[in-house]
């Protein structure tokens, strides 16, 4: 079914010129997302090492606002925890609800403020936070303040690319492939610089560095306010979107969709949870006298991803004219499949060290196997979501894709407890098992999330 406020918000007159083939804003939009992700990877580059390598330790925490009491609300839950698994719960926690607020960001910006200001609301907050975690007694407040920003920016940004196509346009899912290859640009040059300048320099020179790069963010969305698509139709008019009959039933398939993309977002977490951590103690990482920087490893993972991606795509691109292309879900499937084989590489680094370290090839073979899970998961749920989505709730459902991410950001945290006492090898395991049942569950549910995402194709 096709109303007004179904059809894309694209500005009267003649058609905006393109840039790589797609609308013009796509690329303010994505260069925005790029400098966000930058700030934001380069702090979470550093989150853990900087918790279990130096803020949680006797002499420091006593200073953090307000640390005794978030600690003993934890811990009332979890019991006592060590070091490590305490900086590993926080990071789940952090990460989990960064990712959270984003529905309530996205209802915002579809009811009250509109997606642009909503933006720059967020990006704003996010901005403070990144330059409070340069002080140590301000930690949890930094930390709040990101949270708050990012579920104002990431929902409402996103729900933005989605704004500028058409319902069936074909260049939708390569935008959206655009759009996550800005995050990932973003995320390999983060721990490069911030993440460099926090391990080799000093903690705190870091953070900063991270800020500094969102108020660049801010400025490239300024620069192109004018090519983004106008705001809502239904909100310049004061009048709200309703949902239509059958909304509901699709809306129930995209949650199952996500909950699936849950069990990925889990394992993929631990790539900035307690990975940095194993390849800070258990991987050789010395090449002719020098020593890697834990942190590059986070740019490798983000590196792996924008190496690939062209390459995909167009694989993706000769699989549609033969009319061979996987579906959305398939893919889905494919993508979880790749990465639980990722993690079992890490195991069986592990296994062949030995008492040794671990050889680089296990942890680089592990982000090139993660990014084509990420390429086969990430951008293509994201698609699915925008297009799928009803009108009414779009930007609260693309908010709800990060839902998926904040129950994988809390579980990444609950399972760090267990990295200590199970060891690496059993640790990455588990995760090779978690992330491979969503596959299951994908082929399991697939006739009857098919059928009902038909259905609103089909209206």
């Amino acid at each position: 079914m096709t109303t007004a406020v179904d059809a894309p918000c694209l500005p009267a007159g003649p058609a905006p010129r393109e840039i790589w083939g797609q609308p013009r804003g796509l690329a303010y939009i994505a260069f925005t997302e790029a400098w966000e992700r930058f700030s934001f990877y380069g702090m979470q580059a550093l989150l853990v090492l900087y918790m279990a390598g130096h803020l949680l330790h006797p002499g420091n925490i006593e200073a953090v606002w307000g640390f005794a009491a978030f600690r003993g609300a934890i811990e009332a839950v979890t019991g006592p925890l060590s070091v490590q698994a305490l900086a590993s719960q926080i990071f789940g926690l952090y990460v989990g609800l960064i990712y959270f607020t984003p529905v309530l960001g996205g209802l915002l910006g579809d009811r009250v403020t509109g997606r642009k200001r909503a933006v720059l609301a967020g990006a704003g907050l996010m901005a403070i936070g990144h330059f409070l975690m340069a002080f140590e007694a301000a930690f949890l407040p930094a930390l709040g303040s990101l949270i708050l920003g990012a579920g104002l920016l990431k929902g409402n940004l996103a729900a933005q690319v989605g704004d500028l196509y058409e319902k069936n346009d074909s260049r939708r899912d390569g935008a959206f492939t655009i759009y996550c290859t800005a995050i990932n640009v973003g995320a390999t040059i983060a721990p490069l610089i911030c993440g460099t300048l926090g391990e080799l320099y000093g903690w705190h020179y870091g953070f900063g560095a991270a800020g500094i790069g969102m108020l660049v963010g801010i400025v490239i969305y300024l620069a192109g306010y004018r090519y983004l698509p106008p705001e809502n139709a239904a909100i310049e008019r004061g009048d709200k979107p309703k949902l239509a009959p059958g909304d509901g039933r699709v809306i129930t398939a995209l949650l199952v969709v996500l909950a699936i993309t849950a069990l990925y977002w889990t394992a993929q977490a631990q790539v900035w949870n307690t990975y940095p951590l194993w390849v800070r103690d258990h991987v050789g990482r010395d090449i002719l006298g020098w020593t890697v920087p834990v942190t590059w490893f986070q740019s490798l993972d983000s590196l792996a991803v924008l190496l690939l991606a062209p390459v995909m795509v167009v694989a993706w691109r000769k699989q549609a004219k033969r009319g061979t292309e996987p579906t959305e879900l398939s893919k889905i499937a494919i993508g979880c499949t790749a990465f639980g084989t990722a993690c079992l590489l890490l195991s069986m680094g592990e296994l062949t060290a030995g008492s040794g370290k671990v050889a680089l090839v296990w942890p680089v073979a592990f982000h090139f196997l993660c990014a084509v899970g990420y390429l086969y998961v990430g951008p293509i749920a994201l698609a699915l979501v925008s297009r799928d989505a009803p009108a009414a709730v779009n930007a609260m459902m693309v908010g709800a894709y990060y839902l998926g991410i904040f129950i994988g950001g809390i579980g990444s945290g609950w399972l760090g407890r267990f990295y200590e006492p199970v060891g690496p090898f059993g640790f990455w395991m588990i995760h090779a098992a978690v992330v491979v049942s969503g596959a299951l569950f994908v082929l399991l549910l697939r006739p009857w999330l098919v059928r009902t995402l038909r259905s609103k194709t089909a209206e």
